[in-house]
């Protein structure tokens, strides 16, 4: 069953994923500098994209069957996220080297402050329901 956290989590990794391959389409550069890859190399870019493919659904299976240990690296990994803003910040503002163009870096910190509230409803909704994924408690069947 997808609920709503879950819902918002796959939602996110979705879009991680369209926004990768527009990258990887639109601004090869970008793509190739930010992954560490030399120039022009499309299959190393290929590589790198279906391996984050691999990696986004297997992540979304473990979404869908509700793994209790994915839950937590997923909120840890999305409290994370906030510390995007400031480093996209200082990167700006020329304290730290550029990871790739403005642009970039903005998006980074968009999906960072994302990631962070997706973080909160998480454990909201954990601290609500008392389990992982925000379920609801199944009703224990009485004998009658």
């Amino acid at each position: 069953m997808i609920n709503r956290i879950k819902g918002l989590v796959l939602a996110l990794f979705a879009a991680y994923w369209v926004a990768v391959v527009v990258i990887w389409i639109a601004a090869r550069p970008v793509f190739d500098q930010v992954g560490g890859l030399p120039r022009g190399q499309v299959d190393l870019e290929a590589a790198e994209v279906l391996t984050l493919t691999a990696l986004l659904m297997l992540l979304s299976v473990g979404i869908v069957r509700g793994w209790r240990w994915l839950f937590w690296l997923i909120l840890l990994a999305f409290l994370a996220g906030i510390l995007r803003v400031p480093a996209a910040a200082l990167e700006l503002a020329g304290k730290i080297p550029q990871q790739g163009p403005a642009w970039y870096v903005v998006l980074t910190a968009i999906v960072g402050t994302i990631q962070f509230v997706i973080a909160l409803a998480m454990a909201a909704a954990y601290r609500r329901s008392g389990i992982v994924w925000g379920g609801s408690k199944t009703p224990s069947r009485t004998a009658s």
